[in-house]
């Protein structure tokens, strides 16, 4: 039964990495429309999370930008050898974004920003195959972050400022492969954490050598996600002195990684403006996931992830074809940190190819409102997660993952 509870602290572990294994990339329409680019875009005030540098470079003396997206995802696993086959039937997530800045002088301006670059929702069909490491889970990690914005002469601008976190998690699994109560009720295992919290930073620079052309740098720190004292609670446990599971509570560490961004946009002519940003996550900070639970007949957890550090590249065009009108488009590819081996369903996710679209509609000369959609088609892996264990001896799970995503947005600019 040791063996048990082991495989519960593992999996209970594994699903508050979701924040660390998945990247929701939403944080403004504009931006999205355009394959998330805007480091090097001076356009409204999304460049409160893109550069906050280039706040002071916006012409009104306040912007805001607000939005929201609706993220429709679809992941189907399949084992041919056995004939089996689930697929998710997630709810749909809603990240969205609030900025807002207001310029003090012509050389300084201050900001707001709120965004949830973590945060989505994956539920399997009941008792499937993998219900021993997954059934569901649920995760928001909401960033709030003061700015400030400093021109140090016309062609160039520093900016950045603390970020605060405030996250939550609750996800279940089965305890394992077979074990339920008399009645044959699957024995499950649910955690639960709120108002986990943690400080940050955000530092950027932006600078145009020409008129035509701005480049633009933004980096963005680690983050420890400190879990403490949340609840572990069992159900469905057979009446058994060799089942000796009970509620308790647990502290678990969690780094959000760093990650830096550099890019250019060139204005093309009166009408087109193209962007190009690359963005390194530098995943490899998480080598393993710490558990510790109050229980001290429950054995703490050490539990190798191996995450490897990983590259985007993003490419966007605007077209402005009248006082009423922008057309955007955009692609980006999204390389996952995930290794060989590691690949487990409650991140279901691998490389991946995305398509972007979008529009600007002026409704006067101090409101417009934005929309955006995005296509995520993720390459179809066959993979398998290695370190299950059952009977002192590796089980890995293993099939084929085929996932993609559908992903409408809508905001509102406005600046005074």
């Amino acid at each position: 039964m040791k063996r048990l509870f082991l495989l519960g602290l593992f999996v209970m572990a594994t699903a508050i990495t979701y924040a660390g294994g998945y990247r929701v990339s939403l944080q403004g329409q504009r931006s999205l429309a355009m394959g998330h680019t805007g480091v090097a875009m001076v356009d409204n005030a999304e460049l409160a999370f893109f550069n906050p540098a280039g706040l002071v470079f916006l012409e009104d003396k306040i912007n805001a930008a607000v939005g929201v997206s609706a993220v429709f995802s679809d992941v189907v696993w399949q084992n041919e050898e056995y004939g089996q086959m689930a697929r998710t039937d997630s709810p749909v997530g809603t990240p969205f974004y609030a900025y807002f800045s207001y310029k003090l002088s012509d050389k300084f301006s201050v900001g707001l920003a709120a965004y949830t670059p973590y945060g989505s929702s994956v539920a399997w069909e009941k008792d499937w195959p993998g219900s021993h490491l997954v059934n569901d889970i649920e995760l928001a990690a909401i960033y709030i972050q003061a700015l400030g914005s400093y021109k140090i002469n016309d062609n160039l601008s520093v900016g950045g400022g603390p970020i605060y976190v405030n996250g939550s998690v609750n996800f279940n699994r089965n305890l394992n492969r077979s074990l339920t109560d008399l009645e044959g009720n699957r024995s499950n295992v649910t955690i639960d954490a709120s108002g986990v919290s943690a400080w940050g930073w955000s530092a950027g620079a932006m600078w145009s050598p020409v008129d035509s052309l701005r480049i633009g740098v933004n980096y963005r720190s680690e983050i420890i996600m400190d879990a403490e004292n949340g609840d572990a609670d069992f159900e469905n446990i057979p009446n058994s002195p060799l089942t000796p599971f009970e509620d308790t509570t647990f502290n678990a560490e969690l780094p959000l990684p760093a990650e830096l961004t550099v890019g250019v946009s060139y204005q093309m002519n009166d009408q087109w403006t193209f962007a190009f940003d690359y963005n390194r996550t530098f995943w490899d900070v998480y080598e393993s996931l710490d558990v510790d639970f109050a229980n001290p007949n429950i054995p703490d957890s050490r539990n190798p992830r191996n995450y490897e550090d990983a590259s985007i590249y993003r490419f966007g065009l605007q077209y402005i074809a009248n006082e009423t009108f922008t057309l955007r488009a955009g692609y980006y590819f999204d390389e996952s940190p995930v290794q060989s081996g590691y690949f487990a369903p409650e991140t279901p996710r691998n490389d991946s190819n995305n398509f972007t679209g979008g529009l600007s509609i002026n409704v006067t000369d101090k409101v417009a409102i934005d929309a955006s959609f995005l296509y995520s088609r993720f390459e179809e892996i066959d993979e398998s997660y290695d370190y299950y264990q059952e009977n002192g001896e590796n089980v890995p799970f293993e099939g084929t993952y085929k996932s993609s995503a559908f992903v409408p947005g809508l905001g509102v600019t406005i600046k005074i």
